[in-house]
């Protein structure tokens, strides 16, 4: 269970990016090179140089364009499917503190990137493809740890980022929802306030915002739980269809 959660109030967001310099900047991660595409939202996409992006999407609505600004990084699970994952190849690849922050470690470089990245959600992990180190928020761990909030919402100008003891956060996105409600009705909690530490609320569809949320699978855990029986009662059959051939044989 995590400790402590921050709260994403994107109807505050006015796509300034500090919270992506602050990042860069306490994690002591390189500038990214990038080419105009034709929307302000750069870097293109997360990398392990990148642990948070704001991402835009530009909505036409009664003839009027709008953007629409979301916030993506780790979520921070409770129960991480990367971790489960990991823990089937490479125990220890990817952990979780007392705080409940999901951590990759130097280990992650033996891991398969594509079933991590395929485990999550979110669609986060990122890999390089040198060192192939992979990299993803941190959550500020270092930080937490000595009394200190993340870099990203200590220098949120609006709002719309706030931190604190988990239970704290859950009232306040709650009591937040009704009254951005009164602004927009349309406003709700992500609905994985219950499984995440990074909660979201939207003001809009969620169609109208940049993200990834993949339907939701059975854990890694789970499915090689399934799996093992299913792999037995395949072998047993097959022992079985043997004997029968071998006593047909026999007969004969």
């Amino acid at each position: 269970m995590g400790k402590y959660a921050a709260l994403v109030d994107v109807s505050r967001c006015t796509a300034c990016r500090a919270c992506q310099i602050a990042c860069k900047q306490w994690n002591e991660l390189p500038a990214e090179k990038t080419v105009n595409r034709g929307t302000y939202q750069n870097p293109p996409d997360l990398s392990v140089a990148t642990y948070t992006l704001i991402r835009f999407k530009e909505i036409s609505d009664k003839g009027e364009i709008r953007w629409n600004f979301f916030k993506d990084q780790c979520r921070h699970c409770l129960e991480p499917p990367c971790k489960e994952a990991a823990d089937g190849t490479v125990k220890g690849a990817i952990v979780q503190d007392k705080n409940g922050t999901v951590l990759f470690t130097e280990k992650t470089r033996l891991l398969d990137i594509k079933e991590i990245r395929d485990e999550c959600p979110y669609d986060i992990p990122r890999q390089d493809p040198n060192t192939k180190l992979m990299g993803k928020c941190t959550f500020c761990a270092d930080r937490i740890a000595n009394g200190m909030i993340p870099a990203c919402i200590k220098v949120c100008p609006t709002g719309t980022l706030t931190f604190g003891p988990r239970d704290k956060i859950l009232k306040m996105a709650n009591k937040r929802l009704k009254d951005v409600k009164k602004r927009f009705p349309l406003a709700r909690l992500m609905g994985d306030e219950e499984e995440v530490s990074w909660i979201y609320l939207i003001h809009q569809p969620e169609a109208e915002f940049q993200m990834t949320v993949r339907a939701k699978r059975p854990s890694t855990v789970a499915r090689r739980a399934f799996m093992k029986p299913l792999g037995a009662l395949v072998a047993g059959t097959a022992f079985l269809g043997s004997v029968t051939t071998d006593s047909d044989s026999s007969i004969e």
